[in-house]
């Protein structure tokens, strides 16, 4: 039940073909068109398009084209005017050999939609060739008792030329002994035989010339001619004769060479040398011919390779000759038996190696099967796998079209090799097979899909601008430009969210970008649509949400709201002494702008006037008494708290509270805080700057008295004293001044200076010391002992 089923498609198609076939047969007919051979090349044969009864803009339209059985190209088509002019010049003996008429047949194409329109080009045959004899000298030996009438067969001359072209008769020059008919043979070639008309005699003329001339019935005639060479010999009375007149025979083409075709036997009632026969192949051209026979034995083999396709009949004249130069002829007649010796051939017309995707039916391929070998070695059946997405359709006899049978998916698969069979119905079968790939092209039927329908990106604020936020991805399952993506944006759900100065997106990678730096206070997140677009025909798109998460960055710090740290005159907490502990003092209260734990906050006592007097709560900021207070304690408290988050690194913040001890609240006086510590500062800076200008001015006093006294001592000496005491030329009393501390702003080595800055009186006091005694003593000692006291001064 299988192999029945299995077999049916295959059935069917083969039904079909039939059933085609003969409904083309029965009701169209092949256009005939005929031209003579030699014609030169490019001259028109005629205008398919007006025959066919087709428009000549339908040609060009419907992709026409002529299709030949076999490889070679005969015509060429103008698909512009419809006009099939000769590609070369044709040879009808090439083609065709001797067969008659000469048809060549050929096929008009029409690809869209398919038609095909069969076609027969008959080359006629000219008089081109003249008539040649297999040989230029042909030798008869007739006995000289030969009898008037006695008739001699010659060798026909060969003329490839067909009907009236052919030879028409054959002639002799005059001749008193002999003349020249011309007879017909089984294949109604023309052949000679020379007739006796007189006696001979050898003593009087031993040998004869003749020239034979074999004349075609061309217009103009052509001819050919060879010398018949005549012996007279002795008398020899009796001729051979074969046993059989006719012999057939049955030959397969394939048969191997020096293979026995079959063996001829004459026999010669004459005795001794007359009695001696000799085989010849009288009739036809032994080079030509693929036989050969044995002179003596009278055996026919093949001596060249046989093709039923080239022909299929031979008729051989064999003639058996005696020494005394009588001779008889029979007629061996050799079939060439057909065997499965070709395969099929597939010519491929049209390839068309790529078809979009989606199309419900698509012309992959025209083609024609044949098969040179004749019955049923020459009929073929055409097939194609199964698995592919394909059908063969027969249209014009041995014509398959190649068509899809249904939409290709590209994105399922972009390619298909189908493998075209031919097999023969011989045997053993042949087959031939052609192997078709097909590319399905693509349509831009896919939109791009994302990798993710919706994407979650995070950054943290203060970000730098062009900052890569992150990238979206999408594919597409296309090819080419259909599967090339652009990116874009799409306006954010909220109107008011000015997204085009947030973020853009590079169109080619997704990439999605910062513009500006981001502010986690300002704006925590915000949501958009990203689309991808291809670049097809029209182009398809797909949408994706994408959500921004800005993440929190500790970049501010604790603001202080209770105390208040920016007012002009400080707020005082007022705590009678007699508090137990755990009181509540006050309570620091602080924001932070952050998010988690960078808003997290915790408090602690960085500075106190009394140290163990007050705690603060880590996490409530609440300032209480840690103990008893007692009467050593200071009327004046000032706390500062330290409030710091928990971000990293953690920023933070003071704050200053005053608290007055008090023995009730009914005291009517209340001191005033002392001044606040950037004030003090202010003085302390104040009152060092006078210190130094007072010391400079001192220094300027101080070398000036000393100069004046050294000048009083040098005139009191005399004028040779003032000589040793007298600069050296060139120089000058700067650096005296200098080392006295004038130019360098140091103070004398001889004086002493004393500077006490009063803190607590906000003043500073400069006391001014004159130089001591002693030291000038010195110095006056050392100018008297020294010859020259310029040398010698030292102060200090």
């Amino acid at each position: 039940m299988e192999t029945a089923m299995a077999e049916t498609p295959q059935k069917r198609q083969v039904v079909f073909l039939a059933i085609l076939l003969c409904v083309w047969e029965a009701g169209s007919e092949a256009i005939r068109y005929s031209i003579a051979e030699e014609t030169e090349g490019s001259s028109l044969v005629a205008n398919l398009a007006k025959d066919l009864g087709l428009r000549v803009g339908e040609l060009a339209t419907r992709g026409a084209r002529i299709h030949y059985t076999g490889h070679r190209q005969l015509l060429q088509l103008d698909v512009k005017t419809g006009n099939v002019f000769l590609h070369e010049k044709l040879d009808r003996e090439g083609l065709c050999r001797a067969t008659e008429p000469c048809l060549l047949p050929f096929q008009l194409l029409l690809e869209n939609p398919v038609q095909i329109f069969q076609a027969d080009l008959q080359v006629t045959d000219i008089n081109d060739h003249s008539p040649e004899f297999p040989e230029k000298e042909m030798l008869l030996k007739i006995p000289e008792s030969a009898q008037p009438g006695t008739v001699f067969p010659l060798k026909a001359a060969q003329d490839i030329d067909i009907g009236s072209n052919t030879i028409h008769s054959y002639t002799v020059n005059p001749s008193s002994n002999f003349h020249v008919v011309t007879l017909n043979d089984e294949d109604s070639r023309k052949y000679p035989e020379l007739v006796l008309d007189k006696a001979l005699d050898r003593e009087e003329e031993p040998e004869l010339s003749l020239i034979l001339t074999a004349v075609d019935g061309g217009a103009p005639p052509r001819s050919g001619t060879t010398t018949v060479r005549i012996e007279v010999v002795d008398i020899n009375d009796n001729a051979p004769e074969f046993l059989q007149s006719l012999y057939e025979v049955q030959v397969p083409e394939n048969s191997p060479l020096n293979s026995l075709v079959v063996a001829v036997t004459a026999r010669d009632l004459d005795a001794g040398t007359y009695g001696t026969v000799t085989y010849a192949l009288f009739q036809g051209d032994e080079v030509t011919l693929p036989f050969v026979i044995d002179q003596v034995t009278g055996e026919i083999r093949l001596k060249r390779a046989l093709d039923f396709e080239a022909k299929q009949h031979y008729n051989l004249q064999i003639a058996a000759t005696d020494s005394g130069g009588f001779s008889g002829k029979c007629t061996v007649a050799i079939e060439v038996v057909d065997v499965n010796d070709n395969a099929p051939e597939l010519t491929m017309s049209t390839l068309i190696p790529s078809t979009p995707e989606n199309s419900p039916e698509s012309v992959i391929a025209i083609f024609s099967v044949s098969d040179a070998d004749s019955g049923a070695n020459g009929e073929t059946v055409c097939s194609i796998p199964d698995d592919v997405p394909f059908l063969l359709k027969p249209t014009f006899k041995n014509f398959y079209t190649l068509v899809t049978a249904g939409p290709l998916d590209r994105e399922r698969r972009a390619e298909y090799n189908v493998t075209i069979a031919v097999w023969d119905l011989g045997s053993p079968r042949l087959h031939t097979q052609r192997s078709v790939t097909v590319q399905v092209s693509d349509v831009n039927d896919n939109a791009p899909a994302f990798s993710h329908s919706a994407y979650t990106l995070l950054v943290r604020e203060n970000n730098s601008p062009g900052l890569q936020l992150g990238r979206v991805s999408a594919s597409d399952a296309d090819a080419g430009a259909n599967a090339q993506l652009s990116y874009s944006l799409l306006p954010a759900r909220d109107p008011r969210l000015p997204l085009a100065a947030l973020v853009s997106i590079d169109a080619d990678s997704g990439r999605l970008f910062a513009l500006r730096a981001l502010d986690y206070e300002a704006l925590r997140a915000f949501e958009f649509g990203v689309r991808a677009t291809d670049r097809g025909a029209p182009a398809l798109s797909s949408q994706a949400r994408v959500r921004v998460e800005v993440l929190d960055d500790n970049d501010h710090a604790p603001f202080v709201l209770h105390p208040l740290q920016n007012a002009s005159a400080p707020c005082t907490e007022l705590l009678p002494r007699a508090a137990a502990p755990g009181q509540l003092v006050s309570k620091v209260v602080a924001v932070d702008g952050d998010a988690g734990q960078n808003a997290w906050l915790s408090f602690r006592l960085l500075r106190a006037t009394e140290p163990g007097l007050f705690g603060v709560g880590a996490h409530s900021g609440e300032v209480r008494t840690a103990r008893l207070l007692s009467e050593r304690d200071a009327a004046r408290q000032r706390l500062v708290v330290l409030v710091q988050d928990h971000g990293a690194p953690p920023r933070s913040a003071s704050a200053t509270l005053h608290v007055l001890l008090v023995d009730g609240f009914s005291q009517p006086y209340l001191p005033r805080p002392e001044a606040p510590a950037p004030a003090r500062a202010q003085a302390a800076a104040l009152t060092v700057s006078l210190a130094v200008a007072l010391a400079a001015v001192s220094s300027l006093f101080l070398a000036a008295l000393l100069a004046l006294a050294a000048l009083r001592l040098c005139r009191r000496r005399g004028p040779a004293w003032r000589g040793r005491c007298a600069l050296p030329e060139g120089a000058s009393a700067g650096p005296l001044l200098d080392g006295v501390g004038g130019g360098a702003g140091s103070l004398a080595q001889g004086g002493r200076y004393q500077v006490r800055l009063a803190g607590g009186s906000g003043a500073a006091d400069f006391s001014f010391l004159q130089p001591t005694l002693p030291s000038l003593l010195l110095q006056d000692a050392a100018a008297k002992e020294s010859p020259n006291c310029g040398e010698n001064v030292v102060f200090g």
